[in-house]
């Protein structure tokens, strides 16, 4: 297994099975849906309680940020009012290489950050952190596992693609 936060051309690298989140390009390459996330900004309950929560996306001007560069490698935020996008820009406080830093900033009560759905999902189950501004989140992001179409996918990795995808779709914090 191989985990990078960068597009892969998987037959040029030789992978035979990938998991990719975002909309999908053209590819010689079977797609099959496997669930969604959402980009979520996110604070631990005692920072939204000393600093005030945000009601709508300027207000993150008035809040200590955490950037993750995996997720947000700019500081231009997108949400939406209802179907018009709104790009906000941000000047992080503290800017992280990789979400699991931003997670431990926000759950330490720092600031608000901007991650995806999946990753902070134990952290929501437990209370750790609650996310804010839901209603102007961007739409969701498509799951999809890829692999070789057909007769050239061998039976080891359409069973594996089969296992993963079952998987997948009956993760709660994916759909």
């Amino acid at each position: 297994a191989v985990f990078l936060d960068r597009v892969v051309n998987l037959l040029e690298e030789g992978m035979d099975v990938g998991v990719r989140i975002g909309e999908l390009p053209d590819s010689s390459m079977k797609a099959i849906g496997a669930g969604h996330v959402r980009r979520v900004v996110c604070a631990a309950p005692e920072y939204l309680k000393k600093h005030g929560v945000p009601r709508a996306p300027s207000d993150l001007a008035q809040h200590t940020v955490v950037a993750a560069s995996p997720v947000s490698p700019s500081v231009d935020w997108k949400f939406f009012n209802g179907k018009k996008s709104i790009g906000i820009k941000l000047t992080p406080r503290l800017t992280v290489t990789n979400n699991e830093a931003a997670i431990a900033a926000a759950v330490q009560g720092f600031g608000v950050t901007r991650l995806l759905s999946y990753q902070i999902a134990a952290f929501l189950a437990s209370g750790q952190l609650k996310v804010v501004l839901s209603d102007h989140e961007p739409p969701r992001l498509p799951i999809h596992v890829l692999h070789s179409e057909g007769r050239q996918a061998s039976v080891k990795v359409r069973t594996f693609v089969d296992l993963l995808v079952e998987r997948l779709r009956a993760d709660k914090a994916l759909n």
